[in-house]
């Protein structure tokens, strides 16, 4: 547990007066889509496209390229910096937990539903890759753990590969819900330099799957029970009932997340750490926090954070330079949008980024489709490569405009019905 979240979480059962926290201040009313934002999504989007599509149809240049840079790791952490700008100022701008975790579940819960149903059958099919064996030997367990959405922190295998960042992004919910009740919210800053300081020095030796051990079944179903109890009781319950589900879900957010992680401490404490800082840096525009003190705690973010991935790469000649090398560069293209926000952004990068999420989620599968077509990339022309890359782009967006308009918007109006705020008659 990092330091700035241990006060966080001990004011969160401390008496208060009120029932429930107020908006921040000086968070503007207005809805208006953030177009630098859905244009650093859409590129975020179309990187990780590219990355996968290497896979099928350039295998020799992910090969040559994946130990100099990292394309997929460049987009999610795009992807990263843009949720942790961006999501918490959503729940200030109304201070209604309920109003947010419906939007929260309606915006991702669908489409990540759609997703995983179209794996599986491709997958059953012969279509796409075979689905790992604990998905087949235990589909209830699995199902179990993608719908608590923490699968990739549970040891249950992604249905769709891409799932694994969700799993990142809702522990990033856990921990926003819970610094809000606690009425810390504004420590983005400290918190986000407080996770890249563990990181960098014990990410490492941090633990994975420590939790989720020979009896997986009962971790996930009490991991399941104990998450759904938390976010009912920070939805609709009052006082202290409120106080106690926040602590009960940031506990949970914080065990898996330091000592169950596939990918290793480092990396997960490196994505809080990254997201938060996207809040601080929002902040910071806003005037919540003092600019210097705040600009100085997010620097300190990437200085660690990439420290700390090329620390194997300084002591060992085997090691990969492409993690820091794509930390680098997303945050670099973060910074470079931010700079530019008040300049307008192509209509087509800002478009893709509209149906960044159905382009993020569904492109894993169009690319099977296309590797079970194309077969061994290594017998055809580079023309004809680049053809059926083409192609495979084209079907991606072409899915992407489709889900968007038929699952994610209806979606979206439908969480906005129910979001408005309740009236006495």
């Amino acid at each position: 547990m990092t330091p700035m979240l241990v006060p966080a979480l001990a004011s969160v059962t401390a008496p208060r007066n009120r029932s429930r926290p107020q908006p921040t201040e000086r968070v503007p009313p207005s809805s208006r889509r953030l177009a630098w934002l859905d244009g650093l999504r859409g590129l975020a989007a179309m990187v990780v496209v590219f990355e996968h599509s290497l896979d099928v149809l350039f295998p020799e240049v992910r090969r040559t390229a994946s130990p100099w840079f990292d394309f997929g790791r460049y987009g999610v952490f795009v992807f990263f910096l843009v949720s942790g700008y961006i999501v918490p100022a959503s729940l200030e701008r109304r201070g209604d937990l309920r109003a947010f975790w419906i939007g929260r579940f309606l915006r991702l819960y669908p489409l990540f539903a759609v997703a995983g149903l179209l794996g599986v059958t491709l997958a059953a099919t012969g279509v796409a890759w075979p689905l790992p064996a604990p998905l087949t030997d235990r589909p209830w367990m699995a199902t179990l753990a993608h719908a608590t959405m923490l699968q990739d922190l549970l040891g249950v295998p992604n249905v769709v590969n891409v799932f694994w960042t969700l799993s990142y992004e809702m522990v990033f919910y856990l921990l926003v819900t819970a610094m809000f009740v606690a009425g810390v919210h504004r420590a983005s800053a400290g918190t986000a330099a407080a996770f890249a300081a563990v990181a960098a020095l014990a990410g490492a030796a941090l633990p994975v799957w420590l939790i989720a051990l020979d009896w997986q079944m009962g971790s996930i179903a009490v991991t399941a029970l104990v998450l759904a109890c938390g976010l009912l009781a920070v939805m609709y319950g009052t006082g202290r009932l409120r106080r106690y589900g926040a602590l009960v879900v940031a506990v949970l957010a914080l065990a898996l997340l330091t000592v169950n992680s596939r990918i290793g401490g480092m990396e997960s404490l490196a994505i809080l750490a990254t997201m938060f800082a996207g809040t601080a840096l929002y902040r910071v525009e806003r005037g919540q926090i003092a600019r210097r003190p705040g600009l100085t705690l997010v620097a300190l973010v990437p200085a660690l954070t990439v420290a700390a991935g090329a620390w194997p790469a300084l002591t060992s000649g085997d090691a990969s330079w492409g993690w820091p090398a794509a930390v680098t560069a997303a945050w670099l293209t973060f910074l470079l949008g931010w700079t530019l926000r008040h300049h307008r952004m192509p209509k087509v990068l800002a478009w893709l980024g509209l149906v960044s999420y159905s382009l993020y989620l569904l492109h894993p599968l169009v690319l099977q489709v296309v590797w079970r077509l194309v077969g061994e990339p290594d017998d055809m022309a580079l023309a004809e490569r680049l053809a059926w890359g083409a192609a495979a782009v084209a079907c991606v967006v072409a899915a992407a405009a489709f889900t968007y308009r038929h699952v994610e918007r209806p979606m979206q109006n439908l969480a906005r019905r129910l979001s408005r705020p309740r009236t006495v008659t």
